[in-house]
């Protein structure tokens, strides 16, 4: 038998309820709500990207959520660009964490880890800010060496590893790429617990390939949005975060 393992916390992201809001206006579904009813269902926190298009989270919906929380004990993981704007959103909001994600008005979705490296002095200052406003702060990136460096370097308690790359490995059928990833993932993982960084996962994983992401024994948190909410159209979303952290605890070898 395998060793047990604590199992990772489960942030749900609710953004995508607020993108159902938004294709017909109004105030239905409520993203707030959503929010609520996860944490009841068992979710450890909450995830929300307040991106500079506004496309789906807005600036009511990201104070309304912190308020909730607060009120119920739980984390706001709240995701944001590395820009001046984001930084005086978030320190008025004081979120629990903070994850700065790379941000592109073109892409239909975060598409890549953070440059941590090549935008070290922006970072860090940002870093510093939100960390001195009581936020822990995560970056966002791609589960190699230098990038894992330089997120150390510039101050972040967390990085989030972004798995969308192996799960559209995956989907298109290249098993090879996508055990090259996960390698990548568990080795970076190694790296960034080393040097004292909390790892987390997110983007893309679904009931069907989060068990070897879940697996990695250096992981505190997996963050799941867009599924999950998509299987909550045809299970509800009960059914759908218990279905996953049932996943989750099986990949750590745990009982729930």
């Amino acid at each position: 038998m395998l060793p047990r393992l604590d199992a990772p916390r489960l942030g749900i992201n609710i953004d995508h309820v607020a993108t159902l809001r938004n294709a017909r206006g109004g105030t239905h579904p409520c993203p707030v709500d959503a929010a609520r009813l996860a944490i009841a269902s068992g979710a450890d926190g909450i995830t929300a990207h307040l991106r500079e298009d506004r496309r789906h989270i807005n600036d009511d919906d990201m104070t309304r959520l912190q308020a909730l929380c607060l009120e119920l004990g739980k984390p706001l993981n709240f995701e944001m660009a590395a820009t001046e704007d984001m930084l005086e959103i978030a320190l008025a909001t004081k979120p629990h964490a903070v994850c700065l994600v790379p941000e592109s008005r073109n892409e239909r979705t975060t598409e890549g880890g953070l440059n941590a490296s090549g935008l070290h002095n922006q970072i860090t200052h940002i870093a510093r800010a939100l960390a001195e406003n009581g936020s822990r702060v995560s970056l966002f990136i791609e589960a190699v060496p230098h990038q894992i460096e330089a997120s150390h370097k510039c101050g972040a308690q967390v990085v989030e590893f972004h798995t969308g790359a192996y799960a559209h490995a995956l989907d298109a059928g290249d098993a090879d790429k996508a055990e090259a990833l996960l390698q990548a993932m568990r080795a970076g993982a190694k790296q960034a617990d080393a040097l004292g960084l909390e790892v987390h996962f997110g983007h893309g994983l679904t009931f069907g390939n989060v068990s070897p992401i879940a697996a990695i024994s250096e992981g505190k948190e997996l963050n799941i949005g867009h599924f999950i909410i998509g299987e909550a159209v045809f299970m509800g979303l009960k059914p759908a975060i218990a279905e996953m952290r049932r996943l989750i605890a099986e990949a750590r070898n745990i009982d729930i």
